[in-house]
């Protein structure tokens, strides 16, 4: 619960900066640049976090590994609520001028380094508390968070566009509500995270005085290659949720096909409620079924799903949406609910927290950075969506690859007097055996 809690406020704070760029930003802060530009601007400002969450990830990561996984989860919340609630109270471009849109991004900057470092401690914390036969279940908590997140984020700005603050009143003043309200979840999610034990896990590497010295050294000196396929594995998720999440979809279904706001913010709070469920289920399915097994179908349904969304979305039509939005959210839990399990078993104890938050925070990048940005431009150059499924299915191509490619390895000992085993062998490549005398002593 303190995972799933934690995790909800982070994305949350997320999503509704995302929600706004697409619908308020390029007026509120970059309305000299013009309609256009200002609009590729605002999605590039979603995107710039992105870049800064490696380096979230590698401090995250670094302490994670040396002092603690609980202690990481608290600070990334509160940082992350903090420039949240700040952005609530920056002045606009035209009450302050050029310092109004630099205040903003450096915020933005904030948030990508705090969530960084929060996804990796958040599943580690769910899944090293786990027993072995229900880490999926375990690690689908902290992934409910991203949905529940865009739940929360889309019904806050429906509720403020369509009841409270509708028309200009949600422009003028309607849209900081939401991130000042982010003050009020950070102190929901502080307390319950303090209450929290350490990971197990963490307790025994600490008691045996085993932490790295330098983790994220190790991680890319003996483990680089897998990073790089755990980071490929996100890629598509991270993209195509990003169509929704990071505010192309609110913006192109409002501007270009002439849909109702609200209407369209309350299709995109049901597909977060579809894609909660599957990501539910398929993480307990990989309990069952194996992690790879979920995960390749879920790219294969995610891949079929991504052209039908931009059609049904184009035809007008408000209930084609809802129709298209749950094809698409099925396939985004698919490739989602299991991430947390799989990656926990993909690296050794010692740098598991360097490990998954790197991978995660890569995969970012690659996949959900621009995405928007990317997918505005393709719309803008080529006048079609069918540009912008392409760019969502071939990178879905390329994560089904990388997810081949990983060595199923549910229920291994994630203790770290079994770090000879978790070392080698994540990768179906590595035909490396480990030797008898260390798997005696082990």
């Amino acid at each position: 619960m303190a995972t799933l809690v934690g995790t909800t406020v982070e994305w949350y704070d997320y999503f509704i900066y995302a929600m706004a760029a697409g619908l308020v930003f390029s007026g509120a802060f970059f309305e000299p640049v013009g309609e256009e530009l200002g609009l590729l601007i605002a999605f590039a400002s979603v995107g710039i976090s992105f870049l800064f969450r490696p380096l979230g990830a590698f401090l995250a990561g670094h302490y994670g590994d040396k002092i603690g996984r609980r202690a990481m989860l608290v600070l990334t919340l509160v940082v992350m609520g903090g420039a949240t609630t700040a952005v609530g109270l920056l002045p606009t471009y035209a009450d302050a001028g050029i310092i109004a849109p630099i205040i903003l991004l450096l915020l933005r900057i904030l948030q990508g380094l705090s969530a960084g470092g929060e996804w990796g401690g958040a599943v580690l914390m769910a899944v090293e508390h786990a027993p072995k036969g229900r880490r999926g279940r375990a690690g689908s908590f902290p992934q409910l968070g991203a949905p529940l997140g865009l739940v929360l984020a889309s019904a806050m700005m429906a509720l403020m566009s369509g009841v409270i603050a509708p028309g200009d009143a949600f422009v003028e003043w309607g849209w900081r509500i939401p991130f000042l309200f982010s003050f009020v979840l950070i102190i929901l999610g502080y307390i319950i995270r303090r209450a929290v034990d350490e990971s197990p896990v963490f307790q025994e590497i600490a008691e045996h005085k085993q932490q790295s010295s330098v983790p994220v050294v190790e991680l890319f000196r003996k483990h680089a290659p897998l990073v790089v396929v755990a980071a490929l594995v996100f890629a598509a998720c991270n993209a195509a949720g990003y169509m929704a999440t990071g505010g192309f979809i609110q913006s192109y279904a409002v501007t270009e096909v002439g849909l109702d706001r609200t209407d369209v913010l309350n299709a995109v709070t049901y597909g977060a409620v579809i894609w909660a469920i599957a990501t539910y289920l398929t993480a307990i399915a990989s309990d069952k079924f194996g992690r790879v097994r979920v995960y390749q179908l879920g790219h294969l349904v995610l891949g079929v799903a991504i052209f039908p969304l931009f059609w049904l979305l184009n035809t007008g039509d408000i209930a084609m949406f809802y129709v298209g939005l749950t094809f698409f959210a099925i396939g985004l839990g698919g490739t989602y609910g299991a991430q947390a399990a799989l990656y926990s078993e993909m690296f050794p104890a010692s740098i598991r927290f360097s490990g998954v938050s790197i991978s995660y925070a890569i995969g970012s990048i690659v996949g959900g950075a621009f995405a928007p940005t990317i997918a505005v431009f393709l719309v803008q150059q080529t006048g079609t969506t069918n540009s912008v499924g392409a760019y969502l299915l071939a990178l879905t191509v390329i994560s089904l690859i990388a997810v081949s490619l990983i060595r199923d390895r549910s229920g291994i000992n994630l203790s770290i007097s079994n770090e000879a085993e978790q070392a080698i062998g994540a990768l179906v490549t590595d035909k490396r055996q480990i030797p008898a005398a260390v798997e005696e002593k082990a």
